[in-house]
């Protein structure tokens, strides 16, 4: 993630006028996928309004309520109401914060009652907002800082605790009631992406250093070892049944990792995102709670279902004309959002100004996630 701290770093330093960044070369593919031309993965997914003016960094569902949370690189971090019924999808921008000064914002997370949502990023500090309520000026309470921007952020059910991962080489854990952390575990490299899963979480750094933790109560780590995969780790979610995790990277890999031995599962690779001899980062991959299957997308503007149990392709979409830069299921499982952003892999020198920046929310066919008997990857 050279490109994402360099681009961070300067953007600290300047905010852009525009608030999608400079001119770039070669125009007519910044920040969008070589081959895709349509605006979205399928034909009636709902874009939902006022989506944004810089790119879109994290979009997570309440764990209560059809919520969607957006964080955004120019500083904004937002709530939509959205409904669905017969298929038919609508949404209503609710309420909306900002970072102090308009710093890019990284990630956010729910607690576990849907009530607040916790966010990091560019300005160092790890914040809680209450969505009942309106902060002074509009910037949310800030609950705990690091010495290095925050990459990621997840709570941590079983003891009421926020952990933040920074490029400071540190996992913290906040109580919102306290102004120090509670504790703190060193990392061995900057921290790219974490993910909490109960009991189970799975962290993702710079040197392809993965560990994983089992935190229920005092975290105990697990495991750590390097990544299955040749090159730089670029997400991390972990399995719903807490036994492993899926690791993406930017050469369009992902790895099935198992941490808990599972009788029949064993631990494999596979690549995707690639077009021809083009190889895209994968940017995020998401679980479906009920059925363990996951959803990858990436550089290239794919979105796609898979299911690791039975090691096949569940769906794969028509890529859309731009990158894709992150993605989340509903509770349910029957709604998927995935934004429609410039992902930042090549840097700011591909910032493509007064690029419209969308989050799309797909209503999600069973026949299009639930597993199927198959043997193998295509």
């Amino acid at each position: 993630l050279y490109f994402l701290q360099e681009t961070l770093q300067s953007s600290l330093k300047k905010r852009p006028t525009m608030s999608f960044g400079a001119p770039a070369p070669n125009a007519g593919l910044v920040g969008s996928c070589t081959s895709g031309t349509n605006a979205s993965a399928a034909p009636n997914d709902y874009s939902l309004p006022q989506a944004g003016n810089d790119g879109i960094s994290s979009i997570i569902w309440s764990p209560t309520a059809n919520h969607l949370v957006s964080t955004n690189w120019d500083g904004g971090v937002r709530c939509w109401e959205v409904q669905e019924s017969g298929g038919q999808i609508r949404a209503m921008p609710k309420a909306q914060v900002n970072h102090e000064n308009n710093s890019p914002v990284l990630d956010s997370t729910f607690s576990p009652d849907g009530t607040t949502v916790f966010s990091v990023g560019g300005d160092k500090a790890v914040r809680m907002w209450n969505l009942a309520q309106q902060p002074p000026n509009g910037v949310p309470q800030q609950i705990g800082a690091h010495d290095q921007p925050i990459k990621s952020v997840g709570f941590l059910p079983s003891s009421n605790l926020i952990v933040s991962g920074s490029w400071d080489k540190l996992l913290k854990f906040w109580d919102a009631r306290q102004p120090n952390p509670v504790g703190q575990l060193q990392l061995p490299e900057r921290c790219y992406d974490l993910d909490v899963r109960g009991n189970s979480m799975v962290v993702a750094c710079a040197g392809r250093s993965i560990l994983a933790y089992n935190v229920q109560g005092q975290p105990q780590e697990l495991q750590n070892k390097e990544s299955p995969l040749k090159f730089q780790s670029r997400c991390i979610a972990a399995f719903p049944d807490q036994t492993g995790y899926a690791v993406g990277s930017i050469e369009g890999r992902v790895g099935i990792q198992y941490v808990t031995k599972v009788q029949g599962k064993d631990s494999f690779a596979f690549k995707c995102h690639r077009q021809d001899s083009n190889v895209f980062p994968v940017n995020c991959i998401c679980f479906h709670k009920g059925y363990g299957t996951f959803a990858t997308v990436g550089g290239d503007g794919v979105v796609n279902f898979w299911d690791k149990d039975n090691k096949q392709r569940l769906k794969g979409f028509n890529p859309i004309h731009r990158t894709i830069s992150c993605a989340s299921f509903n509770e349910q499982g029957n709604l998927f959002a995935y934004s429609s952003s410039y992902d930042w892999s090549k840097g700011s020198g591909f910032y493509a100004p007064g690029t419209p920046n969308e989050i799309w929310v797909h209503h999600v066919l069973d026949e299009e996630i639930k597993p199927k008997k198959k043997s193998s990857f295509r």
